[in-house]
């Protein structure tokens, strides 16, 4: 009797191939890990139309120093802080960015989430050439969709470092039925801490032995994972390859927490962004339930919950009533035993703060998948028959550090290609015993149920057919938004022809 092992299930069909062309994908991890070199220059100059309120920022990116509740690590970040600065506007405005690179590397940044005009995506090699050292780069687009989004580099796993923040973008037309807003970023941590991101992936892809090492998760077979982490990882399988020391709630650990201050009584919109790179976390609040209003940016119809799921690249807005006293806000990594939680102190009252390691009982309760959540009337795509239909399977394995889609590593595998004004349907399937987070560059898609995403966890084996209107021309990227995973290859192109 042959036993499959956990391993075997893993390689879903990437095959020789893949694993010949992730050597040389791995080759050039140091400037853009794979990406086609395209030149594009500088970029060519738009105006906003007239009457169009401009928003102007300036971003510097360089190296900086974060405490993490004693512990001083050195990483890289947006100005001075981590999370970087909140950058907000309202739906219809005219954003004017300058990223002022003063890192010792390439970079570029991703506006993650945003229907945005394709020269302004920040994926080196395929919308713009990287920014070097020493130089600047301006980022213009008309934000046209209201939600909760993010922003963080296209380049190698720099997102992995401090470079990310919050982009808030405002619906003129919403009530605001709230008393006020907390924006939460989830994040795990591992850079400064004795390797770097870079050396956590360069491990993973030199491993022949299913371990990482540093940095890296034991991948044997099913039973390599103790029943408690299987338990928690529950619907999601294997959830992550990287062991992480921390893991945090707006750049803090539990143990030097963010502070949340209001009154019982009050309603509080929460904007949660999950700008982990490895990490799927169950959100909850001790002593509330949550009513979920917003998915990725778009209004679903109000689901109250104990908790939910937020994979890689995910954001979820809720709406909570305060009661009295101190509470944790507890993001609880998925199927991952070591590095605690992620955890912020919400007080409007007195009452002793809780433990680092805090297990509100609403973690064991009711826990909401977001793919069931059903979208408002007004977030639906018109109904409409696909003009194409194309497929997408997501592939690899963890001995040797494959990952894939259609059989092949980014760079050997074809690109999907669309009409503009049609609509596509992409049927796309896990092939493989990890769940990854899928992210579609310059678009939103509908779920078979209707809702609208740009990014959606996919349980190991499990399908969506995602339909979305090709209305905005370009080269645009799909990939998993594990970031180790989309630097091993599992990206792939969507292409406008003629």
């Amino acid at each position: 009797m042959n036993t499959i092992t956990r391993r075997g299930l893993l390689v879903g069909g990437l095959g020789a191939a893949g694993a010949a062309g992730l050597g040389a994908y791995a080759a050039t991890q140091g400037s853009g890990a794979g990406m086609p070199r395209g030149t594009f220059g500088a970029p060519t100059p738009v105006s906003p139309d007239p009457g169009q309120r401009v928003v102007t920022k300036t971003l510097t990116a360089k190296p900086i120093t974060l405490d993490l509740a004693g512990r001083t690590v050195s990483t890289w970040g947006y100005g001075d802080a981590v999370p970087g600065p909140l950058l907000r506007a309202t739906a219809g405005d005219f954003l004017r960015v300058t990223l002022d690179n003063r890192l010792p590397d390439e970079t570029t940044i991703h506006w993650h989430g945003l229907r945005l005009r394709n020269p302004a995506d920040g994926v080196p090699g395929m919308t713009q050439d990287p920014v070097k050292p020493e130089t600047s780069y301006v980022y213009e687009f008309t934000a046209p969709d209201p939600g909760t989004y993010f922003f963080h580099p296209h380049v190698g796993v720099q997102l992995d470092r401090g470079l990310y923040a919050p982009l808030i973008i405002d619906d003129p037309n919403e009530p605001g039925d709230y008393d006020t807003e907390w924006v939460l970023v989830l994040d795990d941590w591992i850079d400064g801490t004795g390797t770097t991101p870079d050396e956590v992936l360069e491990k993973l892809l030199a491993n022949d032995s299913g371990s990482g090492g540093m940095g890296g998760m034991d991948h044997g077979e099913m039973d390599g994972m103790n029943q408690g982490a299987m338990d928690e990882a529950a619907p999601w399988g294997d959830a992550g390859d990287v062991t992480y020391p921390y893991f945090l709630i707006n750049g803090r650990p539990p143990a030097d927490p963010e502070t949340l201050t209001a009154k019982p009584g009050q309603k509080i919109r929460l904007r949660i962004i999950n700008a982990a790179s490895d990490t799927i976390f169950t959100v909850a609040l001790g002593g509330h339930r949550m009513t979920i209003t917003h998915s990725d940016g778009f209004p679903v119809e109000p689901t109250e919950t104990d908790a939910f799921y937020i994979g890689m690249g995910e954001r979820y807005d809720a709406i909570v009533t305060l009661e009295d006293g101190a509470f944790p806000l507890v993001a609880k990594p998925v199927g991952k035993t070591s590095g605690g939680q992620a955890m912020a102190l919400v007080r409007t009252g007195s009452g002793a703060a809780p433990a680092a390691d805090a297990n509100p009982r609403e973690l064991t309760r009711e826990v909401l998948v977001g793919s069931d959540l059903r979208p408002v009337q007004a977030a639906k795509l018109p109904s409409r028959t696909p003009d194409a239909t194309t497929r997408l399977t997501l592939n690899g394995s963890m001995q040797p550090y494959e990952w894939g889609m259609n059989g092949a590593p980014f760079g050997e595998n074809e690109p999907l290609t669309v009409q503009a004004g049609q609509r596509l349907r992409i049927n796309a399937t896990n092939m493989t015993m990890m769940t990854h987070p899928l992210h579609v560059h310059g678009h939103t898609f509908a779920l078979p149920s209707g809702l609208r995403k740009d990014t959606v966890l996919m349980a190991p084996m499990q399908s969506f057919a995602i339909d979305l209107d090709a209305d905005n021309k370009g080269d645009w990227l799909i990939h998993c938004h594990n970031i180790y995973h989309a630097e091993a290859g599992m990206m792939t192109a969507l292409e406008y022809t003629a």
